[in-house]
């Protein structure tokens, strides 16, 4: 499952770091940027795409302001700003239909703003050259000191200038950094209830006796302790105890054994990473409801899913093509604030401060995206079905994407102990969002460019961004919320599933102590 939209640093007092968030078009190889449109009018827009499509962009690289400007040092997205002047309608229309908080006015209004404050930079360094070249000459000495003195006057103001063009050109980046990317053209407009069914998997279990919610089964079985972890830790936190262990370690072996078949690269990740890598994957790091441990005096917190280690594996390079694509499954423990959320819905192992979760995750070329997505939207839906789960896989209405995210499935199963169904994986496809804050690219190979490519001879073939992927195979708490309330039986035991037997040492069943 990602992270919420609305994403913040918190730390035990609740630190808060700067927003960043960038958007970026899909590239020109893709048909699915524009937000809901007729055929017609996409085919007429086509050509715009694609030239801002093909566009080069600055990699991103970090930014240092002069040391008495009061700025700090802000690393830089590449981020088209002429192409969400060129079609701000567009992205407007993007922005309204997330209900996001960004600015758009503000960014054009910055982005006039500096290209007009490049211009006079440019001006005056071309008077500061021309002085430099008479002084080449020879001259009267007056004339030299006239010169001299124009040659100080116009470093003073160069200086000057080039200070305010720093301040405003990171004013800017963050700005921008807040606009979500463009949606899939058939992503439902509006809240989580517009949501769209893609798929529905198996029934609702018949029970001829008093269903129990996995708290009560828990309890009986001795297999959480929430009331221990809450004097050592604080509310939402748990032990688990017993079979649950048992239970938690063959859920994430089996999840890493099924997915590894499937030609997977297996990791475990850092638990802490810089705050920066958070920002460059596109979460939001500034609102009132915070969602991310951050470690109080330094620059680091803890993940809340382990695509931000992921995504920051090739931060800063350049990959083959024919490397991709580049397909993860990582093991983390994963931890968040979870603000504001309370009440019978979220009890117990619904949502808490920690869990342990396995995340897919794929770098690909943009062309290939939309298949991997519906890739990894199969291996989930495999996964929970081999588990006998009644779930139904839904496409995700506007407001319930992140802002990284171009398109997001969610499987939500049923859990008859709760009465009804809860999310226990998402699946997004970020097109080049995350891996134009995150500076990775891919140099085609010669073959794949098309022939009216212009290259000049010697020159290296052009770059182009790599899309990201990612996608949740197994949140730990909430798979076991559904094996407890889906397998309970009338005496009390509850059945495991055949799939996870083997990984439990050959147990069958979860009985009572006594």
């Amino acid at each position: 499952m990602g992270l919420p939209q609305c994403l913040t640093f918190h730390t035990l007092k609740m630190a808060a770091v700067p927003c960043s968030f960038i958007f970026r078009p899909l590239s020109k190889t893709s048909k699915l940027l524009l937000p809901r449109c007729n055929l017609h009018s996409y085919s007429q827009e086509l050509p715009l795409l694609i030239r801002a499509f093909s566009s080069s962009a600055v990699r991103a690289v970090p930014t240092t302001t002069a040391s008495d400007s009061g700025l700090k040092t802000q690393w830089k997205a590449a981020i088209d700003f002429k192409w969400i002047r060129d079609n701000k309608d567009a992205v407007a229309a993007n922005i309204k239909n997330r209900k996001s908080t960004a600015n758009l006015d503000l960014v054009l209004e910055l982005y006039d703003k500096m290209l007009a404050l490049q211009k006079e930079v440019e001006q005056l360094r071309e008077e500061r050259n021309a002085v430099a070249n008479k002084m080449k000459g020879k001259l009267e000495p007056s004339e030299r000191q006239m010169l001299i003195e124009e040659g100080k006057s116009l470093k003073e103001r160069l200086a000057s200038l080039e200070e305010d063009l720093a301040r405003l050109t990171d004013e800017l980046q963050q700005e921008a950094q807040c606009i979500p990317n463009m949606s899939h053209p058939d992503v439902p407009i509006g809240e989580e209830d517009s949501s769209v069914v893609r798929k529905m998997v198996g029934s609702q279990c018949e029970f001829g006796f008093l269903v129990k919610d996995h708290l009560e089964l828990g309890k009986e079985l001795d297999l959480f302790d929430f009331d221990a972890a809450a004097e050592v830790s604080g509310s939402k936190f748990y032990y688990l105890k017993n079979e649950a262990v048992l239970l938690e370690m063959a859920l994430i072996n089996w999840t890493l054994s099924e997915v590894t078949k499937r030609g997977f690269t297996p990791l475990t990740t850092p638990e802490i990473v810089r705050s920066s890598v958070v920002e460059k994957c596109g979460f939001q790091p500034r609102a009132e409801n915070t969602q991310v441990y951050s470690i109080v005096g330094a620059d680091q917190c803890l993940i809340g899913t382990a695509e931000i280690p992921l995504g920051g594996l090739h931060m800063d390079s350049i990959l083959s093509e024919s490397s991709l694509p580049l397909k993860y499954v990582a093991h983390s423990h994963c931890f968040r604030t979870e603000a504001g959320a309370a009440g019978a819905s979220t009890r117990g192992l619904y949502r808490v401060h920690q869990f342990s979760k396995v995340e897919m995750f794929v770098l690909c070329r943009p062309e290939d995206s939309d298949a991997y997505l519906d890739e990894l939207i199969g291996i989930e839906e495999e996964l929970f079905a081999s588990l006998g789960f009644h779930f139904k896989t839904l496409d995700m209405a506007s407001t319930d994407l992140g802002a990284p995210a171009f398109r997001k499935f969610d499987v939500e199963a049923w859990m008859p102990g709760l009465g009804r169904y809860g999310e226990i994986s998402s699946a997004s496809n970020c097109t080049d969002y995350q891996s134009r804050r995150l500076g990775i690219r891919f140099r085609p190979s010669s073959g794949s460019l098309s022939p009216t490519t212009n290259q000049k001879k010697g020159k290296n073939t052009p770059t182009q961004f790599v899309h990201t992927l990612n996608a949740t195979a197994c949140a730990v708490p909430r798979m076991i919320i559904c094996l407890l309330e889906n397998y309970q039986q009338e005496d009390g035991s509850v059945i495991i599933p055949d799939p996870l037997r083997p990984f439990m040492g050959g147990l069958d069943r979860i009985r009572y102590k006594y």
